[in-house]
């Protein structure tokens, strides 16, 4: 009787309550009693969802920006292979160009090793007597001459630059004619000249190019431009320097002339000074 008496007062509660609202301001009163209670508990469930959203955030920002800075590095790298590779690329064309002007047969060699001893001015690059280098073959590059082959391999061989102490090669002023022979002073941005009278016409300026003489090296090639000249009283030569066209220190790209371009060159040389001297003769 206690059970369905219950269950009666229980059902009777809830229909008014479903159709009256009878029960609504106790509910109201009990929920604001109870909702700091809840607040209470709920806090450090909260607490600890709101510091993982953060930190989740916080390492999703930071997983980007580590993405962002790997993508930047990778994008920079690029770009330096780019400017890498646009610049070889005039360097090629130079070469290719120089190759033009020189009208004669060449290869073109890459830097490998630069010899140690700084009393030496040795390179060492990646053609040998398997491609037809030999001893004593001229070297440029695209801006000058650079040196002459000292020791061939099968694969590679070793080139001696115009600044090697023990280095000369006869030049010219491109301006007047005047012949000296320019000397290696152990310096990549200096070579002396030799015998220069302290009268003669050179000048601060003036282009001097390979005179052809000896046959090593094409005439009229650019060797080296004048840098300065001192004239001291009493003394019969002058000093005069002068700095390297070529980049001795820089180029890595190498072209070495053939046999038969430095015989041409002299043949064009020999022809040219003969029909100089049959149009003087005539005249």
């Amino acid at each position: 009787m206690r059970l369905v008496l219950l269950a009666t007062v229980s059902i009777l509660l809830m229909s008014l309550d479903h159709r009256e609202h009878l029960v609504e301001p106790v509910r109201e009163t009990v929920s604001g009693v109870v909702y700091p209670l809840r607040f209470v508990v709920d806090a450090p469930f909260s607490i600890a969802d709101r510091v993982t959203e953060r930190l989740a955030t916080r390492h999703q920002i930071m997983e980007e920006n580590r993405q962002l800075r790997d993508r930047h590095l990778a994008y920079h790298e690029r770009l330096q292979r780019m400017q890498a590779l646009e610049r070889e690329n005039e360097r090629l064309r130079d070469l290719l160009g120089s190759s033009e002007r020189l009208d004669t047969e060449v290869v073109i060699a890459e830097l490998m090793r630069v010899e140690l001893d700084p009393h030496t001015h040795l390179v060492e690059i990646d053609r040998g007597s398997g491609q037809g280098v030999f001893v004593g073959q001229p070297v440029l590059d695209a801006s000058g001459v650079m040196g002459q082959v000292d020791r061939v391999g099968p694969r590679s061989a070793s080139v001696r630059l115009i600044s090697d102490p023990s280095h000369a090669i006869p030049v010219e002023n491109n301006r007047n004619g005047l012949r000296t022979v320019a000397l290696g002073s152990g310096d990549p941005q200096r070579l002396e000249l030799a015998n220069v009278p302290g009268n003669a016409d050179i000048r601060e300026g003036d282009l001097l190019t390979a005179s052809g003489l000896g046959g090593a090296f094409p005439r009229g090639y650019p060797v080296a431009r004048v840098r300065s000249v001192e004239v001291e009283a009493g003394e019969p030569f002058a000093r005069v320097t002068a700095e390297p066209v070529a980049e001795l220190d820089r180029s890595r790209k190498l072209l070495l002339v053939s046999v038969a371009g430095a015989e041409a060159a002299a043949e064009q040389e020999e022809d040219g000074a003969a029909a100089d001297d049959e149009s003087e003769d005539e005249s």
